[in-house]
């Protein structure tokens, strides 16, 4: 049993590792639609409420919500892109009103889709998962070099705090145990930012200028309004975001060694339906389960609920106290790039090893497992080579987690792969059908 100390040093570390991926989309999506500051410092806070809100949804579980799988909920960058041009060629309300509905959408269809999941027999969920940490390297080396359009981008100082943080959790991993091992990569990110901060690269003007209090109001932009394009355009986004969730449970299952059954990736979906409908009320975003906390799962071996509990629990109250939230934006790139790197290539390492319970000898399962991570790293480093596309296809294409998982889907089905084949180890025709 964690003590309450233990447990917060976890899930902390738990926030820290996707803090920048929660941050990012409300600042460029306020940056793009030309927001006040203080609309700007309200979407961020509202987003990190919103966050720990529906990760406390889907941890809690009950009978038809919540996988009461170790998730973290977070917004999804497929939005990023729909949300500016609905509200560009609108107005923000209309993309509010349409993410409620898109969220009403998934919470219907999540027992539809989980009769989809016959689909994903352990090839193509070894694929999957393969290609959730190969498709975030990129992510992580950008962060390495100082953060992609960043000035110093590349410089030799962002090279040096992303290899002192990487070799700080490897020495950790190496020579501590129990507790402190398992939050290496908290005690990384802080060793690197002490450097950061004695080469001056660290600074606390936003902190300073960050509000104490901040309550998440509905409707902040105004009341809902609705357009049956918009809407249209978010349910896609949603479907999209739902094919990546099902990965990301996967790969959470392989993390902790768990089973996974339909039911809870049912449960799960609607959970992030629910907390979509949340993001449209508050005036935050859609919500997906975030890849990025799955490798340090694999990392700590830290398998309890309790600790992504903690985790939603302060985001909760970082949402609500702003200038605590700002204290951690001062963690500069380059030291969480160096913790990316161990953390992304832990999710590939883990997908690797479901792969290797299949027979890869069998010409199928090999093309299976070529084509698919070949295309969904593909998608990832150069997702600009669907430009030409139409908005729908270019929307599932970009994204190199959807299009390996369909590249998977398709190639299973076309060799005519056994259906009867397990998913994470359950045999989906054992799965109970009732959702």
């Amino acid at each position: 049993m964690l003590s309450k100390q233990k447990l917060f040093a976890l899930g902390f570390q738990h926030v820290m590792a996707m803090y920048a991926g929660a941050i990012a989309v409300p600042l460029i999506v306020g940056g793009a639609l030309h927001l006040t500051p203080a609309q700007m410092a309200y979407l961020v806070a509202a987003d990190l409420f919103t966050c720990g809100i529906a990760t406390l949804l889907q941890i809690m579980g009950t009978r038809f919500f919540g996988s009461r799988l170790p998730v973290i909920l977070g917004c999804t960058f497929t939005a990023v892109g729909p949300i500016i041009a609905i509200a560009s060629t609108s107005n923000l309300a209309t993309a509010y009103g349409a993410i409620i509905l898109s969220g009403i959408f998934v919470v219907l269809a999540a027992p539809l889709y989980g009769k989809l999941l016959r689909f994903f027999p352990t090839v193509v969920t070894g694929s999957v998962v393969t290609i959730i940490g190969l498709s975030l390297i990129p992510v992580a080396m950008n962060n390495v070099a100082g953060g992609q359009g960043s000035a110093d981008f590349g410089q030799p100082r962002n090279l040096l705090l992303a290899l002192v943080t990487l070799l700080v959790i490897l020495l950790v991993n190496r020579v501590a145990k129990g507790f402190l091992r398992s939050i290496s990569v908290l005690i990384g990110l802080f060793a690197g930012t002490v450097v950061a901060y004695a080469m001056g690269m660290v600074h606390f003007a936003p902190v300073a200028d960050a509000s104490w209090v901040s309550i998440a109001q509905p409707f902040y932009f105004g009341k809902p309004e609705f357009s049956i394009m918009a809407v249209c355009t978010m349910i896609i986004v949603n479907i999209v975001s739902m094919v990546e969730s099902t990965g990301v449970y996967l790969a959470v299952g392989k993390a902790i060694d768990q089973k996974v059954e339909q039911k809870q990736i049912v449960n799960g979906l609607r959970s992030e339906g629910l907390a979509i409908m949340l993001g449209g009320i508050f005036n935050a975003f859609p919500y997906t389960a975030f890849s990025q906390n799955v490798g340090l799962i694999s990392l700590t071996r830290v398998k309890s609920r309790n600790v992504i509990f903690a985790a939603g629990g302060i985001m909760v109250v970082l949402g609500l106290l702003p200038k605590l939230a700002a204290l951690t934006t001062v963690i500069p790139n380059a030291v969480l790039g160096g913790a990316m790197i161990v953390m992304f290539g832990s999710v590939a390492a883990s997908g690797m090893s479901i792969l290797s319970e299949v027979d890869l000898r069998k010409e199928s399962n090999l093309l299976i497992a070529a084509c698919s991570i070949a295309v969904g790293l593909g998608s990832a480093v150069l997702p600009q080579m669907f430009d030409q596309l139409p908005s729908f296809a270019k929307m599932l294409l970009q994204n190199g987690i959807v299009s390996g998982s369909i590249t998977a889907i398709v190639l299973n089905i076309v060799l005519a792969r056994k259906q009867g084949e397990s998913v994470k180890g359950v045999n989906v025709s054992e799965v109970p059908q009732k959702v």
